[in-house]
């Protein structure tokens, strides 16, 4: 991403703040693995959305009208002798020079230098409750102010929720971050092709997971989030990360996976038979789940409101449910008694961006809120037929069956940023034989 497209969220988020205000944004903390090793660092997507800083040890300033400068960062110093473990860092010559701060701080002297940039400030705009040890943080730094009042300084007197606006900005995405999603979205559609083509019956889960590890670094990505790798019964789990089993000849294997570049996520699933070749029943299934995601993503479109596509899917998986006598009775009856939960039981999409269930409101005022272009979305029906439902013909069982692609909301409808994966019955089994 240009510097450009942060500097202009800076500017987009410092005038929603008004006057005589101050923005505090903290990293992501680093988080231990075991002992003495770390999981790989991720920041916060808050701090990067504005920054572009990688870096932990860092907190952002805003001070919309600083004489001085708006931009404030405060880092890690350049350390020699730690750079030879970690690998070099900006400094504060780099978060001027490269992140476009205007001044820049050494991190350790933070708490004798940002009190006196909340001084006088009406407003305090920062996130509490995620992060104990920054909200610590800032009650001090607050509270250094507040001691100093009889020489006649004024702490902020009004404590603001941040998300609210900062996260209403992050859900409309800009033209930039719309391509950084196409390109993720891109590298996963390979990935997912890849897997198609090489599986086979006996192979591990994660031998299909280490084909999207290898295509997801390849293109400088990691995971967006852990991947699912379900065969068989496995499919049948919502958030199965296991893939540790082996994949058997007649089931399907559904894949949940996506990468994220540059800190923006792709969300991906498709479902195939092991095999390559659909039997009968999960044909059936598939393409009631295929039907009900066309329905969805239909839907997306702007004026039409949040839970529209929803609507639309669950319509198209009760009437097949009822179709195969899983269920019996009038559609809408089933509807309002959600007698389809035991088949279905989570929503049809969610924000996509920079976090793969991203930030901003559903309901607006109680009521769902209405998709704009820009917004980007998930639709993923599924049906899942465990073994374990009371009632159900054994032939159903163990059918395992999500759909999932990322939509972006357009003047005029929608795109889907993972089209290049095949989804048809025809075009899986296409693909499966190339391999």
């Amino acid at each position: 991403m240009e510097q450009q497209e942060y500097a202009r969220r800076r500017r987009e988020l410092m005038n929603l703040m008004g006057d005589n205000a101050v923005a505090v944004v903290a990293a992501a903390p680093e988080r231990p693995r075991n002992r003495d090793v770390m999981h790989p660092y991720r920041q916060d997507s808050d701090l990067y959305y504005l920054t572009g800083f990688p870096e932990p040890e860092s907190v952002l300033v805003l001070i919309p009208g600083r004489e001085t400068g708006e931009f404030i960062l405060f880092c890690r110093e350049r350390d020699p002798d730690k750079e030879v473990w970690d690998g070099p860092r900006a400094g504060q010559d780099g978060a001027r020079e490269c992140y476009g701060a205007d001044e820049a701080f050494p991190v350790d002297d933070i708490d004798e230098v940002l009190p006196g940039m909340l001084e006088g400030k009406d407003r305090l705009y920062c996130t509490m409750g995620l992060n104990p040890d920054f909200d610590h943080a800032i009650l001090g730094w607050v509270n250094q102010v507040r001691a100093r009042s009889r020489a006649g300084a004024r702490a902020p007197g009004e404590f603001v929720a941040l998300e609210h606006p900062l996260h209403e900005m992050r859900l409309i995405k800009s033209p930039a971050e719309l391509e950084q999603m196409r390109q993720a979205a891109q590298v996963s559609a390979r990935a997912h092709r890849r897997a198609m083509a090489l599986c086979r019956p006996g192979m591990a889960e994660y031998e299909l997971e280490a084909e999207f590890h290898a295509i997801f670094r390849r293109s400088n990505g990691w995971h967006a989030y852990p991947p699912i790798v379900g065969g068989g019964r496995n499919g049948c789990i919502l958030h199965y990360i296991d893939n540790n089993a082996s994949l058997r000849d007649g089931d399907l294997v559904l894949i949940d996976a996506g990468v994220e570049l540059d800190c923006y996520a792709s969300d991906i699933t498709r479902t195939f038979p092991v095999n390559g070749r659909f039997t009968a029943e999960q044909r059936a299934v598939y393409e009631i789940v295929l039907s009900a995601q066309a329905a969805a993503i239909d839907a997306v479109r702007p004026g039409n409101h949040w839970n529209m596509p929803h609507e639309a899917a669950l319509q198209v998986l009760v009437q097949g449910l009822v179709n195969l006598e899983l269920l019996q009775g009038d559609v809408d009856q089933l509807i309002e008694d959600e007698a389809y939960r035991p088949f279905f039981m989570h929503r049809t999409g969610h924000w996509l961006g920079m976090d793969v269930h991203d930030v901003g409101d559903y309901r607006i005022d109680g009521q769902w809120r209405l998709l704009e272009p820009g917004m980007v979305v998930t639709v993923e029906p599924g049906l899942y037929i465990a073994d374990t439902i009371p009632e159900v013909d054994e032939r159903w069982h163990n059918i395992g069956v999500r759909i999932e692609d990322d939509v972006a909301v357009t003047s005029d409808g929608h795109t889907i940023l993972s089209a290049g994966v095949p989804k048809t019955v025809a075009d899986v089994q296409a693909a499966m034989a190339e391999g």
